[in-house]
Protein backbone atom coordinates (compact mmCIF):
# COMPACT_ATOMS: atom_id res chain seq x y z
CA UNK A 1 0.00 0.00 0.00
CA UNK A 2 3.13 2.25 0.66
CA UNK A 3 4.59 1.92 -3.11
CA UNK A 4 1.21 2.60 -4.60
CA UNK A 5 0.80 5.77 -2.46
CA UNK A 6 4.25 6.75 -3.36
CA UNK A 7 3.46 6.48 -7.12
CA UNK A 8 0.27 7.95 -6.65
CA UNK A 9 2.03 11.10 -5.65
CA UNK A 10 5.31 11.04 -8.18
CA UNK A 11 3.22 12.23 -11.55
CA UNK A 12 5.86 12.65 -14.18
CA UNK A 13 6.76 16.39 -13.93
CA UNK A 14 7.30 16.63 -17.64
CA UNK A 15 4.32 15.33 -19.12
CA UNK A 16 2.60 16.51 -21.77
CA UNK A 17 -0.44 14.43 -21.42
CA UNK A 18 -3.91 16.38 -19.92
CA UNK A 19 -3.70 16.27 -16.27
CA UNK A 20 -6.32 13.54 -15.19
CA UNK A 21 -8.68 14.99 -12.41
CA UNK A 22 -12.35 15.15 -12.51
CA UNK A 23 -14.08 14.78 -15.89
CA UNK A 24 -10.64 15.09 -17.55
CA UNK A 25 -10.12 11.21 -17.54
CA UNK A 26 -13.85 10.65 -19.31
CA UNK A 27 -13.25 9.17 -23.02
CA UNK A 28 -9.58 8.23 -23.04
CA UNK A 29 -7.62 4.74 -23.61
CA UNK A 30 -6.77 5.23 -20.17
CA UNK A 31 -9.73 5.41 -18.10
CA UNK A 32 -10.83 2.44 -20.82
CA UNK A 33 -8.70 0.20 -19.96
CA UNK A 34 -8.97 0.86 -16.35
CA UNK A 35 -12.78 0.44 -16.05
CA UNK A 36 -12.01 -2.78 -18.12
CA UNK A 37 -9.55 -4.13 -15.70
CA UNK A 38 -11.86 -3.71 -12.77
CA UNK A 39 -14.50 -5.18 -14.80
CA UNK A 40 -12.64 -8.38 -14.97
CA UNK A 41 -11.86 -8.55 -11.17
CA UNK A 42 -8.63 -6.82 -10.68
CA UNK A 43 -8.49 -4.51 -7.98
CA UNK A 44 -4.85 -4.05 -7.65
CA UNK A 45 -2.54 -3.45 -10.42
CA UNK A 46 1.38 -4.08 -9.68
CA UNK A 47 3.50 -1.66 -11.57
CA UNK A 48 6.73 -0.09 -12.14
CA UNK A 49 6.85 3.47 -13.31
CA UNK A 50 8.57 4.56 -16.24
CA UNK A 51 9.14 7.28 -18.74
CA UNK A 52 6.89 5.01 -21.06
CA UNK A 53 4.01 4.51 -19.22
CA UNK A 54 3.69 7.55 -16.64
CA UNK A 55 0.53 8.47 -18.68
CA UNK A 56 -1.19 5.52 -18.36
CA UNK A 57 -0.42 5.37 -14.92
CA UNK A 58 -2.21 8.79 -13.93
CA UNK A 59 -5.47 7.23 -15.42
CA UNK A 60 -5.38 4.14 -13.68
CA UNK A 61 -4.45 5.68 -10.45
CA UNK A 62 -7.42 7.98 -11.24
CA UNK A 63 -9.82 5.14 -11.29
CA UNK A 64 -11.30 4.82 -7.86
CA UNK A 65 -11.52 0.89 -8.08
CA UNK A 66 -7.99 0.37 -8.77
CA UNK A 67 -4.94 0.33 -6.12
CA UNK A 68 -1.49 0.61 -7.85
CA UNK A 69 0.83 -1.28 -6.11
CA UNK A 70 4.75 -0.33 -6.69
CA UNK A 71 7.20 -2.89 -7.09
CA UNK A 72 10.71 -2.94 -6.40
CA UNK A 73 11.52 -4.15 -10.25
CA UNK A 74 9.72 -5.68 -13.07
CA UNK A 75 10.02 -8.91 -12.44
CA UNK A 76 8.47 -8.42 -8.49
CA UNK A 77 5.73 -6.94 -10.70
CA UNK A 78 5.40 -9.91 -12.70
CA UNK A 79 5.10 -12.35 -10.05
CA UNK A 80 3.10 -10.88 -7.94
CA UNK A 81 0.81 -10.80 -10.58
CA UNK A 82 1.21 -14.18 -11.14
CA UNK A 83 0.01 -15.01 -7.18
CA UNK A 84 -2.91 -12.68 -7.35
CA UNK A 85 -3.90 -14.78 -10.71
CA UNK A 86 -3.81 -17.72 -8.40
CA UNK A 87 -5.88 -15.67 -5.85
CA UNK A 88 -8.62 -13.65 -7.69
CA UNK A 89 -8.72 -15.40 -11.15
CA UNK A 90 -6.91 -12.98 -12.86
CA UNK A 91 -4.04 -10.19 -12.36
CA UNK A 92 -2.38 -7.38 -14.21
CA UNK A 93 0.75 -5.64 -14.29
CA UNK A 94 2.36 -2.26 -15.76
CA UNK A 95 5.87 -1.89 -16.37
CA UNK A 96 7.68 0.41 -19.08
CA UNK A 97 8.97 -0.05 -22.89
CA UNK A 98 11.80 -3.36 -23.26
CA UNK A 99 13.70 -2.70 -20.46
CA UNK A 100 10.89 -2.94 -18.22
CA UNK A 101 9.28 -5.55 -20.54
CA UNK A 102 11.97 -8.06 -20.94
CA UNK A 103 12.56 -7.72 -16.90
CA UNK A 104 8.94 -9.53 -16.67
CA UNK A 105 9.13 -11.78 -19.01
CA UNK A 106 10.41 -14.44 -16.67
CA UNK A 107 7.55 -14.34 -14.62
CA UNK A 108 5.06 -14.24 -17.59
CA UNK A 109 6.46 -17.17 -18.74
CA UNK A 110 5.84 -18.80 -15.36
CA UNK A 111 2.06 -18.12 -15.70
CA UNK A 112 2.04 -19.73 -19.05
CA UNK A 113 3.14 -22.73 -17.92
CA UNK A 114 0.96 -22.37 -14.97
CA UNK A 115 -2.51 -21.30 -17.26
CA UNK A 116 -2.89 -17.79 -15.20
CA UNK A 117 -4.42 -15.24 -17.04
CA UNK A 118 -2.38 -11.96 -16.21
CA UNK A 119 -2.29 -8.77 -18.58
CA UNK A 120 1.09 -7.85 -19.13
CA UNK A 121 0.90 -3.65 -19.91
CA UNK A 122 3.27 -2.37 -21.37
CA UNK A 123 3.88 1.56 -22.13
CA UNK A 124 5.30 1.29 -25.36
CA UNK A 125 6.88 4.42 -28.09
CA UNK A 126 5.01 7.02 -29.01
CA UNK A 127 2.91 6.48 -32.08
CA UNK A 128 4.33 8.64 -34.14
CA UNK A 129 7.67 6.89 -33.48
CA UNK A 130 6.30 3.80 -35.59
CA UNK A 131 7.87 3.68 -38.98
CA UNK A 132 10.27 6.30 -38.47
CA UNK A 133 13.73 4.11 -38.58
CA UNK A 134 14.79 6.06 -35.30
CA UNK A 135 16.32 4.35 -32.55
CA UNK A 136 15.00 5.04 -28.80
CA UNK A 137 16.04 4.48 -25.41
CA UNK A 138 15.40 1.85 -23.31
CA UNK A 139 16.35 -0.18 -26.67
CA UNK A 140 19.12 -2.60 -27.70
CA UNK A 141 19.83 -0.22 -29.91
CA UNK A 142 18.67 -0.73 -33.58
CA UNK A 143 15.42 1.43 -34.98
CA UNK A 144 13.72 -1.77 -35.46
CA UNK A 145 12.23 -1.86 -31.80
CA UNK A 146 10.07 -5.17 -31.92
CA UNK A 147 12.03 -7.16 -30.39
CA UNK A 148 9.93 -7.07 -26.75
CA UNK A 149 6.96 -8.27 -28.61
CA UNK A 150 8.99 -10.94 -30.43
CA UNK A 151 9.32 -12.30 -27.28
CA UNK A 152 6.65 -12.14 -25.67
CA UNK A 153 4.70 -13.74 -28.24
CA UNK A 154 5.97 -17.24 -27.61
CA UNK A 155 4.97 -16.60 -23.99
CA UNK A 156 1.06 -15.44 -24.40
CA UNK A 157 -1.61 -16.35 -25.95
CA UNK A 158 -2.29 -13.26 -27.21
CA UNK A 159 -0.73 -9.60 -28.08
CA UNK A 160 -1.91 -6.04 -29.01
CA UNK A 161 0.17 -3.34 -30.19
CA UNK A 162 -2.16 -0.34 -29.50
CA UNK A 163 -0.55 2.78 -31.67
CA UNK A 164 -3.84 3.79 -33.26
CA UNK A 165 -7.01 5.23 -31.11
CA UNK A 166 -8.97 4.11 -34.07
CA UNK A 167 -8.39 0.43 -33.39
CA UNK A 168 -7.79 0.50 -29.51
CA UNK A 169 -11.04 -0.64 -28.28
CA UNK A 170 -10.80 -3.70 -30.21
CA UNK A 171 -7.07 -4.68 -29.66
CA UNK A 172 -7.84 -4.49 -25.82
CA UNK A 173 -10.84 -6.24 -25.62
CA UNK A 174 -9.77 -9.24 -27.80
CA UNK A 175 -6.24 -9.40 -25.87
CA UNK A 176 -8.19 -8.98 -22.40
CA UNK A 177 -11.19 -11.95 -23.71
CA UNK A 178 -8.03 -14.33 -25.14
CA UNK A 179 -6.70 -14.15 -21.47
CA UNK A 180 -9.74 -15.40 -19.55
CA UNK A 181 -10.71 -17.88 -22.18
CA UNK A 182 -7.52 -19.24 -22.20
CA UNK A 183 -6.37 -19.21 -18.92
CA UNK A 184 -2.99 -17.37 -20.35
CA UNK A 185 -1.20 -14.35 -19.74
CA UNK A 186 -1.28 -11.80 -22.85
CA UNK A 187 1.01 -8.11 -23.95
CA UNK A 188 -0.88 -5.18 -24.40
CA UNK A 189 1.39 -2.46 -25.78
CA UNK A 190 0.28 1.12 -25.39
CA UNK A 191 1.74 3.57 -26.99
CA UNK A 192 2.79 6.38 -24.36
CA UNK A 193 1.07 9.38 -26.03
CA UNK A 194 -2.28 7.98 -26.30
CA UNK A 195 -4.20 7.14 -22.98
CA UNK A 196 -5.25 10.85 -22.16
CA UNK A 197 -6.03 11.63 -26.09
CA UNK A 198 -9.85 11.61 -25.97
CA UNK A 199 -11.60 9.35 -28.91
CA UNK A 200 -15.30 8.84 -29.93
CA UNK A 201 -14.98 5.02 -29.21
CA UNK A 202 -14.17 5.95 -25.79
CA UNK A 203 -16.75 8.46 -24.97
CA UNK A 204 -19.40 6.15 -23.35
CA UNK A 205 -19.23 4.31 -20.29
CA UNK A 206 -17.90 0.75 -21.02
CA UNK A 207 -20.35 -1.87 -21.64
CA UNK A 208 -19.62 -4.33 -18.70
CA UNK A 209 -17.23 -7.00 -19.90
CA UNK A 210 -18.87 -10.21 -19.93
CA UNK A 211 -17.83 -13.88 -21.70
CA UNK A 212 -20.42 -16.54 -22.66
CA UNK A 213 -19.99 -19.72 -20.26
CA UNK A 214 -18.40 -22.67 -22.07
CA UNK A 215 -21.39 -25.30 -22.30
CA UNK A 216 -20.73 -29.16 -22.59
CA UNK A 217 -22.08 -30.67 -25.90
CA UNK A 218 -25.07 -33.24 -24.11
CA UNK A 219 -24.39 -36.05 -25.96
CA UNK A 220 -20.90 -36.44 -25.26
CA UNK A 221 -21.71 -35.36 -21.46
CA UNK A 222 -24.01 -38.20 -21.27
CA UNK A 223 -21.58 -40.84 -22.64
CA UNK A 224 -18.85 -39.84 -21.29
CA UNK A 225 -20.22 -39.78 -17.81
CA UNK A 226 -22.41 -43.36 -18.29
CA UNK A 227 -19.27 -45.03 -19.29
CA UNK A 228 -16.81 -43.88 -16.27
CA UNK A 229 -20.08 -44.49 -14.01
CA UNK A 230 -20.05 -48.01 -15.44
CA UNK A 231 -16.04 -48.19 -15.04
CA UNK A 232 -16.09 -47.31 -11.63
CA UNK A 233 -18.67 -48.84 -9.87
CA UNK A 234 -17.12 -52.16 -11.47
CA UNK A 235 -14.26 -51.03 -9.51
CA UNK A 236 -13.88 -52.50 -5.70
CA UNK A 237 -10.77 -49.75 -4.32
CA UNK A 238 -11.53 -46.88 -6.68
CA UNK A 239 -9.24 -43.27 -5.66
CA UNK A 240 -9.70 -39.45 -6.92
CA UNK A 241 -6.28 -37.67 -7.39
CA UNK A 242 -6.02 -34.12 -7.81
CA UNK A 243 -4.07 -32.33 -10.45
CA UNK A 244 -3.31 -28.24 -11.14
CA UNK A 245 -5.80 -28.46 -14.13
CA UNK A 246 -8.68 -27.74 -11.29
CA UNK A 247 -7.60 -24.20 -11.16
CA UNK A 248 -7.95 -23.95 -14.79
CA UNK A 249 -11.38 -25.24 -15.36
CA UNK A 250 -12.77 -24.16 -11.68
CA UNK A 251 -14.00 -27.54 -10.93
CA UNK A 252 -12.26 -27.28 -7.62
CA UNK A 253 -16.02 -27.26 -5.56
CA UNK A 254 -17.23 -30.20 -7.93
CA UNK A 255 -14.05 -32.14 -7.20
CA UNK A 256 -15.36 -31.80 -3.49
CA UNK A 257 -18.92 -32.77 -4.45
CA UNK A 258 -17.42 -36.22 -6.27
CA UNK A 259 -15.14 -36.95 -3.27
CA UNK A 260 -18.43 -36.39 -1.04
CA UNK A 261 -21.12 -38.30 -2.91
CA UNK A 262 -18.64 -41.40 -4.35
CA UNK A 263 -16.70 -42.06 -0.49
CA UNK A 264 -14.12 -42.24 -2.46
CA UNK A 265 -10.00 -41.40 -0.99
CA UNK A 266 -8.82 -37.81 -2.25
CA UNK A 267 -5.31 -37.18 -3.09
CA UNK A 268 -3.56 -34.57 -4.61
CA UNK A 269 -0.55 -33.96 -7.08
CA UNK A 270 2.18 -31.80 -6.15
CA UNK A 271 1.86 -29.04 -8.54
CA UNK A 272 -2.05 -29.14 -6.78
CA UNK A 273 -1.31 -28.16 -3.64
CA UNK A 274 -3.99 -25.88 -1.76
CA UNK A 275 -6.48 -26.59 -4.51
CA UNK A 276 -7.84 -29.52 -2.67
CA UNK A 277 -9.12 -29.09 1.00
CA UNK A 278 -6.68 -31.21 3.10
CA UNK A 279 -8.97 -31.21 5.68
CA UNK A 280 -11.54 -33.42 3.71
CA UNK A 281 -12.67 -36.44 5.65
CA UNK A 282 -11.20 -38.39 2.90
CA UNK A 283 -8.16 -36.95 1.99
CA UNK A 284 -5.02 -39.39 2.46
CA UNK A 285 -2.09 -36.61 1.65
CA UNK A 286 0.15 -35.93 -1.60
CA UNK A 287 0.54 -38.48 -4.31
CA UNK A 288 3.96 -38.49 -5.79
CA UNK A 289 5.25 -41.71 -6.93
CA UNK A 290 8.06 -42.77 -4.37
CA UNK A 291 7.83 -39.69 -2.27
CA UNK A 292 4.13 -39.98 -1.64
CA UNK A 293 2.72 -38.83 1.58
CA UNK A 294 3.26 -42.09 3.65
CA UNK A 295 0.10 -44.65 3.03
CA UNK A 296 -1.21 -42.16 0.61
CA UNK A 297 1.26 -44.21 -2.59
CA UNK A 298 0.62 -47.24 -1.53
CA UNK A 299 -3.20 -46.86 -1.07
CA UNK A 300 -3.23 -44.90 -4.89
CA UNK A 301 -1.25 -47.75 -6.83
CA UNK A 302 -2.56 -50.49 -4.93
CA UNK A 303 -6.02 -49.44 -6.26
CA UNK A 304 -8.30 -50.77 -9.08
CA UNK A 305 -9.40 -47.77 -10.77
CA UNK A 306 -8.12 -44.20 -10.33
CA UNK A 307 -9.67 -40.91 -11.18
CA UNK A 308 -6.49 -38.30 -12.28
CA UNK A 309 -8.64 -34.87 -12.58
CA UNK A 310 -6.87 -32.23 -14.21
CA UNK A 311 -3.31 -34.10 -14.14
CA UNK A 312 -0.26 -32.80 -15.82
CA UNK A 313 2.19 -35.67 -16.14
CA UNK A 314 5.83 -34.16 -16.59
CA UNK A 315 9.15 -35.38 -15.70
CA UNK A 316 8.79 -33.64 -11.90
CA UNK A 317 5.04 -34.51 -11.05
CA UNK A 318 5.45 -38.68 -12.04
CA UNK A 319 9.13 -38.53 -10.53
CA UNK A 320 11.29 -38.89 -13.34
CA UNK A 321 7.98 -40.85 -15.16
CA UNK A 322 8.62 -43.76 -12.39
CA UNK A 323 4.68 -43.32 -11.14
CA UNK A 324 3.41 -46.93 -10.89
CA UNK A 325 -0.34 -47.20 -12.25
CA UNK A 326 -1.25 -48.52 -15.51
CA UNK A 327 -3.33 -46.61 -17.75
CA UNK A 328 -6.04 -49.19 -18.59
CA UNK A 329 -7.31 -48.27 -14.88
CA UNK A 330 -7.02 -44.76 -15.10
CA UNK A 331 -9.88 -42.59 -15.78
CA UNK A 332 -8.16 -39.17 -16.94
CA UNK A 333 -10.45 -35.76 -16.87
CA UNK A 334 -8.91 -32.55 -18.54
CA UNK A 335 -10.78 -29.36 -19.09
CA UNK A 336 -12.59 -30.15 -22.14
CA UNK A 337 -12.11 -33.90 -22.68
CA UNK A 338 -12.23 -36.97 -20.50
CA UNK A 339 -10.72 -40.57 -21.41
CA UNK A 340 -11.33 -43.56 -20.16
CA UNK A 341 -8.15 -46.36 -19.50
CA UNK A 342 -6.98 -47.27 -23.61
CA UNK A 343 -10.64 -46.83 -24.49
CA UNK A 344 -12.89 -43.96 -25.53
CA UNK A 345 -12.48 -40.44 -25.06
CA UNK A 346 -15.12 -37.64 -25.19
CA UNK A 347 -14.72 -34.46 -26.43
CA UNK A 348 -15.71 -30.59 -25.75
CA UNK A 349 -17.00 -32.03 -22.21
CA UNK A 350 -16.18 -29.45 -19.71
CA UNK A 351 -14.79 -30.75 -16.05
CA UNK A 352 -17.19 -28.93 -14.01
CA UNK A 353 -20.18 -30.88 -16.00
CA UNK A 354 -18.71 -33.77 -16.00
CA UNK A 355 -17.66 -33.96 -12.22
CA UNK A 356 -21.25 -32.86 -11.22
CA UNK A 357 -22.87 -34.98 -13.24
CA UNK A 358 -20.95 -37.78 -12.71
CA UNK A 359 -21.25 -37.80 -8.68
CA UNK A 360 -25.17 -38.18 -9.43
CA UNK A 361 -24.47 -41.78 -10.97
CA UNK A 362 -21.67 -43.18 -8.65
CA UNK A 363 -22.20 -45.91 -6.05
CA UNK A 364 -20.90 -45.02 -2.78
CA UNK A 365 -17.56 -47.33 -2.20
CA UNK A 366 -15.73 -46.27 1.32
CA UNK A 367 -13.05 -49.46 0.82
CA UNK A 368 -9.96 -47.53 -0.02
CA UNK A 369 -10.70 -45.04 2.77
CA UNK A 370 -11.01 -47.89 5.43
CA UNK A 371 -7.62 -49.32 3.77
CA UNK A 372 -6.00 -46.29 4.46
CA UNK A 373 -7.31 -45.93 7.89
CA UNK A 374 -6.57 -49.31 8.86
CA UNK A 375 -2.56 -48.87 7.58
CA UNK A 376 -1.93 -45.60 8.39
CA UNK A 377 0.24 -44.54 11.61
CA UNK A 378 0.21 -40.95 13.11
CA UNK A 379 3.76 -39.61 13.30
CA UNK A 380 4.65 -40.32 16.68
CA UNK A 381 6.04 -37.09 18.76
CA UNK A 382 10.14 -37.26 20.15
CA UNK A 383 11.11 -39.76 21.83
CA UNK A 384 12.52 -39.03 25.76
CA UNK A 385 16.08 -39.70 26.02
CA UNK A 386 17.45 -41.13 29.19
CA UNK A 387 21.12 -40.09 30.20
CA UNK A 388 23.33 -43.09 29.39
CA UNK A 389 21.29 -43.05 25.49
CA UNK A 390 22.36 -42.84 23.01
CA UNK A 391 21.51 -39.46 21.36
CA UNK A 392 18.34 -39.85 18.09
CA UNK A 393 17.88 -37.66 15.82
CA UNK A 394 14.30 -36.53 16.56
CA UNK A 395 15.14 -36.44 19.98
CA UNK A 396 17.77 -33.77 18.87
CA UNK A 397 15.33 -32.07 16.64
CA UNK A 398 12.89 -31.74 19.23
CA UNK A 399 15.72 -29.40 21.47
CA UNK A 400 16.82 -27.87 18.50
CA UNK A 401 12.90 -26.54 18.13
CA UNK A 402 12.98 -25.35 22.05
CA UNK A 403 15.90 -23.46 21.45
CA UNK A 404 15.41 -21.72 18.10
CA UNK A 405 11.65 -20.99 19.24
CA UNK A 406 13.01 -19.18 22.38
CA UNK A 407 15.71 -17.87 19.76
CA UNK A 408 12.98 -16.45 17.76
CA UNK A 409 10.51 -15.10 20.74
CA UNK A 410 13.92 -13.18 21.93
CA UNK A 411 14.47 -11.56 18.60
CA UNK A 412 11.00 -10.28 18.40
CA UNK A 413 11.34 -9.25 21.94
CA UNK A 414 14.18 -7.11 20.88
CA UNK A 415 12.74 -5.83 17.96
CA UNK A 416 14.31 -7.44 15.63
CA UNK A 417 13.64 -7.64 11.81
CA UNK A 418 11.72 -11.30 11.72
CA UNK A 419 13.85 -12.26 8.32
CA UNK A 420 17.26 -11.62 9.70
CA UNK A 421 16.56 -14.73 12.20
CA UNK A 422 14.75 -16.77 9.60
CA UNK A 423 17.81 -16.33 7.37
CA UNK A 424 20.07 -16.96 10.34
CA UNK A 425 17.73 -20.35 10.96
CA UNK A 426 17.42 -21.13 7.38
CA UNK A 427 21.60 -21.41 6.74
CA UNK A 428 21.95 -23.90 9.47
CA UNK A 429 19.87 -26.31 6.89
CA UNK A 430 17.75 -27.75 9.93
CA UNK A 431 14.65 -25.78 8.89
CA UNK A 432 12.52 -28.45 10.59
CA UNK A 433 12.76 -26.68 13.61
CA UNK A 434 10.84 -23.42 12.69
CA UNK A 435 8.09 -25.99 11.99
CA UNK A 436 4.95 -24.99 14.30
CA UNK A 437 1.00 -26.45 13.78
CA UNK A 438 0.12 -22.71 12.65
CA UNK A 439 3.43 -22.23 10.74
CA UNK A 440 2.95 -21.22 7.37
CA UNK A 441 5.88 -22.17 4.62
CA UNK A 442 6.34 -20.49 1.33
CA UNK A 443 9.06 -21.89 -0.78
CA UNK A 444 10.67 -22.78 -4.02
CA UNK A 445 10.74 -25.62 -5.78
CA UNK A 446 14.22 -25.02 -6.43
CA UNK A 447 16.83 -23.29 -4.17
CA UNK A 448 14.78 -21.36 -1.64
CA UNK A 449 17.50 -21.10 0.97
CA UNK A 450 19.76 -19.30 -1.75
CA UNK A 451 16.89 -17.34 -2.50
CA UNK A 452 16.50 -16.20 1.44
CA UNK A 453 19.90 -15.36 1.68
CA UNK A 454 19.54 -13.02 -1.11
CA UNK A 455 17.18 -11.26 0.91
Amino acid sequence: MEAGNKIRSSAHPNSLAPPVCGGASRGTLGRYLARRLVEIGVKDVFSVPGDFNLTLLDHLIAEPELNLIGCCNELNAGYAADGYARSKGVGACVVTFTVGGLSALNAIAGAYSENLPVICIVGGPNSNDYGTNRILHHTIGLPDFSQELRCFQTITCAQAVVNNLDDAHELIDTAISTALKESKPVYISISCNLPGIPHPTFAREPVPFLLAPKVSNQLGLEAAVEATADFLNKAVKPVLVGGPKLRVAKAQEAFVELADASGYPIAVMPSAKGLVPEHHPHFIGTYWGAVSTSFCGEIVESADAYVFVGPIFNDYSSVGYSLLFTKEKAVIVQPNRVTIGNGPSFGWVFMTDFLSALAKKLKRNSTAVENYRRIFIPPGMPLKRGNDEPLRVNVLFKHIQALYFLSIMEAIRLKLRFMMALTMLLRTGITVALLMPSTMVMANAGQPRCGQRKN
